[in-house]
């Protein structure tokens, strides 16, 4: 009797080893595959803090709080669905899929740097905040939450691509625990940034000690280099993932379809990165990763700005033949010619 005790109490040992181990392998997963989606997770925090700006402090938490739910909800209920179900029933669209993530990666990047460049930096979440001025909270939410889809779609994909070789419930419990780490990361940091300035504030005006205070007047000044240093490494790392997801996804395409060309800017990105390791001594491995970053962000660059051309700057210029068009056309009503003819 004593003996079966014993025996069903080492199995119970044996099982909850067991459930521990995979608990632990799903954390593992997990972080690796939140790591591989860290461009789209910078620029997630980069923009969501953009939605509260000007409104009343007392709303700036709550409002963050409803943007987090909603962020949560698309990754549960709509995005978590659609990926595991095209894993595990189409798995060959899953690298097109995810080259098409990459690819308005890069694009967001380039346009970035274009409304930078062409001054006109608006982007959604200005947008969407200059609609708050006339609009209720709501409208804030909602259009912060439906720009959040977007970013959560390409985190969970990136993610998905890494645990696709996993069973299909672990894939699903990785997924899982990925859309709770990100979200709680996420808003998380965005919350801490959004009250940087008002504990800052804080210190500077109620501070005991002139250290306090000029902490407070630090944090205060502060603010608005972190939003634009937080927005430049965004830029960069969309560029640096999306660039890298097109690399891996030509290569991916290349072996499984014969088409060998495709493989090339892997190839050369990858024996640039080989010979900066092996040339560089002890600063292979830095230099080599660093290599492999510029290569990527350099397709990533070309790639958007192509999108970019497509999308913005040809239409632009279109418009503007026509309304040079409209303008010569104008002033012939008013020739003596057309005189003549009335």
């Amino acid at each position: 009797m004593a003996g079966g005790l014993f025996a069903l109490l080492d199995d119970i040992a044996v099982l909850a080893k067991a459930a521990a181990a995979s608990v632990d392998d799903v954390a593992a997963a997990a972080g690796r595959a939140s790591v591989k989606a860290t461009g789209v997770i910078v620029d997630d925090t980069a923009v969501t803090p953009r939605y509260v700006e000007g409104l009343s402090p007392a709303r700036e938490l709550p409002i963050i709080k409803k943007i987090a739910i909603g962020s949560l909800r698309n990754k549960l209920l709509f995005i978590l669905p659609a990926a595991l179900l095209l894993s595990q029933f189409l798995p060959q669209a899953l690298t097109p899929l995810l080259m098409l993530g990459g690819t308005y990666l890069c694009f967001e990047g380039a346009e970035k740097i274009w409304e930078k460049i062409s001054g006109h930096e608006e982007g959604e979440a200005g947008e969407a905040h200059e609609a708050g001025k006339v609009a209720d909270e709501s409208a804030i939410t909602g259009a912060a939450i439906r720009t959040d889809f977007i970013l959560s779609a390409e985190i969970m994909v990136i993610s998905l691509n890494e645990v696709a070789d996993e069973p299909f419930l672990s894939r699903a419990a990785i997924l899982i625990v990925v859309a709770f780490l990100i979200t709680i990361l996420v808003y998380g940091v965005v919350a801490l940034i959004v009250k940087m300035d008002d504990v800052g504030l804080h210190l500077a005006e109620n501070g005991r000690t002139d250290g306090g205070k000029a902490l407070g007047r630090g944090l205060v000044a502060a603010m608005p280099k972190l939003l634009t240093t937080l927005s430049t490494v965004g830029i960069a790392a969309m560029l640096w993932v999306g660039g890298h997801i097109l690399l891996v996804g030509l290569d991916d395409l290349a072996h499984e379809y014969g088409w060998s060309i495709l493989a090339h800017p892997y190839e050369w990105v990858h024996h640039a990165e080989e010979w900066v390791h092996g040339a560089t001594g002890a600063l292979g491995g830095v230099l080599g990763w660093i290599t492999n970053t510029i290569g990527s962000a350099i397709l990533g660059l070309i790639v958007g700005a192509i999108v970019v051309a497509i999308l913005h700057v040809i239409p632009r210029k279109g418009g503007h033949s026509e309304g040079n068009a409209d303008e010569h056309a104008a002033p012939a009503a008013d020739s003596p010619a057309a005189d003549e003819t009335h």
